[in-house]
């Protein structure tokens, strides 16, 4: 480290994707002197080629898919793509966002040092940045490096004809044909946003269903729908290699080729930890690489913390801004904990796919549930958007304690905010039943599943109880 320029800090994070810079931006509210460490762009993963760019083309794709359908009530409406200008607009979202970050932590306090960084000891890490090598010493330091793109082995990556889900962002045009290779919430998401803007999509999975941790009649529905939109789903098969712009593939009923335009490989994402210097620390790593952490997301050094996808647990944005907040507020010296009972996850397919909590399988290994059920058909609001496909279903235990709740349908990603709130706060099927929801609204679904679990439901017949 000779002739480095060293920083003392009382808090140096490493990686400013959404976990990052929130716990930056949390230990500068709390005082702490802070720097964060990123190699490329602030908001990681999520802000540029995550969450929020697949957000935006996949809200861009449902107005030009939702169009099609306006003459039913009443409107002759006609959209034309322009793709580039879709990209442009997303582009502009991104930035945005982005430029809000750089902003935050200007106005904090918080130094940003563009660089890769890796460690030295416990308390001392370096930074290569373009004008040199940076040394910080720190009291404590957070890793939020997050995770990286996984390939199939026999399918490289040329970015080009071969692409992961970070090159469909700035793709210049939709391609004709596209072949996707994976089944997780990326490879749905992505099924349906080609579709919509016009793709032949097929997918191509070497298991028996969708997103494989949902309640079947989840998975059910949302493959009924997609193929009613024209995608192909191979169950049971996989790419063994390319002729040309055919994709030679095995599946249960023989060998198939595939023409495409693109080859979409989203078969998930692997810890990122190359490169740290993780050996120079006491952190440990679990037998899938993750870094292991307590409940104040403390690593196994006692002056490192861990948090967001680097950590087990789902990966998920919503995730990180939480144990961010805990890290930082351990640090400072507070009483914190990662000890929140519920973690909800969206799947923005279409329909939409909000669930929280237990399924009612996991349920059942507790003892017999309480189980209701609100089929969007029977919704005054639902039906007032042209939007009866879907459902909600509430599970409880038998003292009537909400365990979980799975949704599919319009709105699913807002309803399943109230879900997660009522399980966190060991709310039952009777608070939620008497609570007053505003008609019409999607909402009061949740509330009519309640009460259907309780058995007193308004707005379904299921017989006369006596």
């Amino acid at each position: 480290m000779m002739g480095e320029l060293t920083t003392d800090v009382d808090v140096a994070v490493i990686g400013a994707g959404p976990g990052g810079y929130t716990a930056a931006i949390r230990a500068a509210q709390l005082g702490l002197e802070t720097v964060l460490i990123e190699k490329a762009l602030l908001g990681g993963c999520c802000t540029n080629l995550g969450c929020i760019p697949s957000k935006a083309l996949i809200h861009a794709a449902d107005v030009k898919y939702d169009s099609q359908f306006a003459r039913k009530m009443g409107l002759n409406a006609s959209v034309t793509l322009d793709f580039p200008a879709m990209q442009a607009w997303k582009d502009g979202v991104v930035k945005e966002l982005r430029d809000g970050i750089t902003t935050l932590c200007s106005l904090n306090g918080i130094e940003v040092i563009e660089g890769q960084a890796f460690f030295n000891s416990s308390d001392t890490l370096s930074v290569e940045t373009e004008a040199g090598l940076r040394g910080i010493h720190f009291k404590n330091a957070i890793i939020a490096t997050g995770t990286k793109i996984r390939g199939v082995e026999n399918l490289p990556f040329d970015h080009k004809r071969i692409i992961s889900s970070d090159d469909v962002f700035s793709l210049t045009q939709v391609p004709q044909r596209l072949v996707i290779i994976g089944a997780g919430y990326i490879a749905v998401e992505m099924a349906n946003l080609f579709s919509k803007l016009g793709s032949r999509v097929t997918i191509v999975h070497h298991g028996d269903r969708l997103l494989k941790r949902m309640e079947p009649e989840i998975t059910e529905l949302l493959l009924k729908k997609m193929r009613e939109m024209g995608i192909e789903v191979l169950f049971g098969s996989e790419i063994t290699g390319l002729d040309g712009n055919d994709a030679l593939a095995r599946t249960p009923s023989g060998a198939r080729r595939i023409p495409f335009d693109r080859l979409l490989v989203a078969t998930g994402r692997t810890p990122y930890t190359e490169g740290l210097g993780l050996d120079k620390t006491k952190v440990t790593l679990n037998e899938e690489g993750l870094i292991t952490v307590d409940s104040a997301m403390r690593t196994t050094d006692r002056s490192i913390f861990a948090i967001g996808d680097i950590v087990p647990g789902p990966q998920l944005a919503h995730k990180a801004f939480r144990e961010a907040k805990i890290a930082a507020e351990v640090i400072a010296g507070k009483r914190s904990a990662f000890d929140n009972r519920a973690m909800p996850m969206v799947v923005f397919s279409k329909p939409e796919i909000g669930i929280v909590g237990l399924t009612e399988e996991e349920a059942a290994r507790q003892g017999k549930p309480m189980i209701g059920r609100m089929p969007y058909s029977a919704s005054g609001r639902a039906k007032t958007m042209g939007a009866t496909d879907g459902f909600i279903k509430i599970v409880a235990n038998a003292e009537g304690a909400i365990l979980g709740v799975q949704i599919i349908g319009e709105g699913a990603g807002s309803v399943i905010a109230e879900a997660t709130l009522a399980i966190e706060m060991a709310a039952t099927l009777e608070d939620l039943a008497a609570t007053i929801h505003a008609h019409p609204t999607m909402p009061e679904a949740l509330a009519a599943a309640a009460e259907d679990a309780l058995g007193r439901a308004i707005d379904l017949y299921r017989g006369k109880k006596g």
